[in-house]
């Protein structure tokens, strides 16, 4: 196995000593691609690179104003539980180019018809009315989103909500074609990047995803790390799901890749989803994961969660640079601070991973279009007649009827978080429910 994992921990160690090469050519070529970046942010050569969001400015108006002045908290989007649900994670394909066994079945999965997935409108309207409620966040996952062919424009498109409030822009990826659209992405807004990948061995790669890859995927992980020396500011963690005879033996060379690097490497629990055969017996719980850390680094500890929101809980080895994540759907759920929620790639939302309930909001987006696509023209018709109704002009009742439109999805979308549970099922239950697999829910 240390064989197997040397030209990794090689690669991403040539990485760490970039930052020391003292090399005329090394020099010339880091400096090249900080010229590079450069242009992108638009940048003065010598200057720090931003990350893609400008750090806030400090607020002059007094504390005790800015409480007269705050705007509670949109209800449609706060449940019953008084969960306040700021993160949106959209599924922009049902399309992979793997195939992991946890994910789907082997031979795939019943794709849906083209026009009965969102558009490109329909996700940066969805994503607009959102925003515009209080979510802060949004992740963009799939199937694999970096393989819709339009992922660029949608990303900049999304990423013009920064003015509207939206403060995060987020990719689950698996990293095959990422290294080639990072650099267009980070310039679109992206923030950060979950990066899938469950073993740093390249034959194991292809057993448990089915496809071949893992260079591609080196070489994203390689791209993220370059670009953030040079001050992209991409927030990095790898999603590792790991089973029991498959890759907990990896769990050790995982973390050790985050001594010297700023990544957080997460560690998932084995979970139920149509397809994907799973068993109790394959389940790793996260205390076993923290036992195993923790024969090679004893002085493994706690550390405090970032947000009252974050779903992984976060432990860090003493001297090393990253940290350590834990999702523990299975045996510790995070239900009660919960404040996600989810879109499908055919305009389904989904309030819950694990629930089976879902509404549709592309059949209501599309109620007035005759039920076909919303494009860019219908876009834009769409947003001359509300332009019309504020300003009072008559006849303006045009077939989209964006008003009225937006009324009936907030109130369809507050009834369906009013409906979110407490908690989700337990183990005994889940795995005997109905639900998507997990590459059609988006993750």
């Amino acid at each position: 196995m240390e064989a197997a994992l040397r030209p990794v921990y090689r690669r991403l160690h040539t990485i760490w000593l970039r930052s020391s090469i003292r090399s005329k050519r090394d020099i010339a070529s880091v400096a090249a691609a900080q010229h590079r970046l450069q242009d992108i942010y638009h940048q003065p050569p010598g200057k720090s690179l931003p990350v893609s969001l400008p750090p806030p400015q400090p607020s002059t108006v007094p504390p005790t104003q800015r409480l007269k002045d705050a705007k509670p908290f949109s209800h449609f989007l706060t449940d019953t539980f008084h969960r306040q649900h700021t993160y949106l994670r959209i599924s922009v394909t049902e399309r992979c180019n793997l195939r992991c066994t946890y994910c789907m079945p082997a031979a795939g999965v019943p794709l849906s018809p083209p026009a009965h997935l969102l558009t490109t409108p329909e996700i940066v309207y969805l994503s607009e009315l959102f925003v515009g409620q209080g979510v802060r966040k949004i992740r963009l996952t799939g199937g694999e989103p970096t393989v819709r062919k339009d992922i660029l424009p949608l990303m900049h498109e999304i990423g013009q909500l920064r003015s509207k409030g939206l403060k995060e822009l987020c990719l689950t990826t698996n990293g095959i074609s990422l290294h080639r659209k990072l650099d267009a992405m980070v310039d679109a807004g992206l923030t950060g990047v979950n990066l899938s990948l469950d073993t740093l061995d390249p034959y194991q790669f292809q057993i448990m995803t089915r496809r071949k890859g893992f260079d591609m995927v080196i070489k994203s992980l390689e791209r993220i790390l370059e670009m953030n020396r040079l001050g992209a500011g991409i927030r990095l963690k790898l999603n590792v799901v790991v089973m029991r005879g498959v890759n907990e033996h990896e769990i050790v060379p995982f973390v050790e890749l985050g001594k010297d690097e700023d990544i957080e490497i997460r560690f998932i629990e084995y979970m139920p989803f149509d397809g994907n055969k799973w068993s109790q017996q394959k389940m790793l719980s996260y205390k076993e994961m923290v036992a195993i850390i923790r024969e090679k680094h004893p002085g493994l500890c706690r550390q405090q969660e970032e947000g009252r929101s974050e779903t992984s809980k976060t432990w860090q080895v003493p001297g090393f640079r990253g940290k350590i994540g834990f999702i523990t759907s299975m045996t510790e759920n995070f239900c009660g601070t919960c404040n996600r929620l989810r879109i499908t790639a055919d305009g389904n939302l989904k309030v819950c991973l694990f629930g089976n309930s879902e509404v549709s909001l592309r059949d209501l987006l599309r109620r007035e279009n005759n039920g076909e696509p919303i494009d860019w023209a219908a876009l834009e018709a769409l947003t001359q007649v509300e332009m019309d109704r504020q300003q009072g002009v008559s006849g303006s009742t045009g077939p989209l009827g964006y008003g009225q439109r937006e009324r009936d999805l907030l109130e369809v979308i507050g009834m369906a978080v009013k409906r979110k549970k407490e908690r989700h099922a337990g183990m005994g239950q889940l795995e005997n429910m109905k639900n998507r697999p997990m590459i059609l829910i988006g993750g």
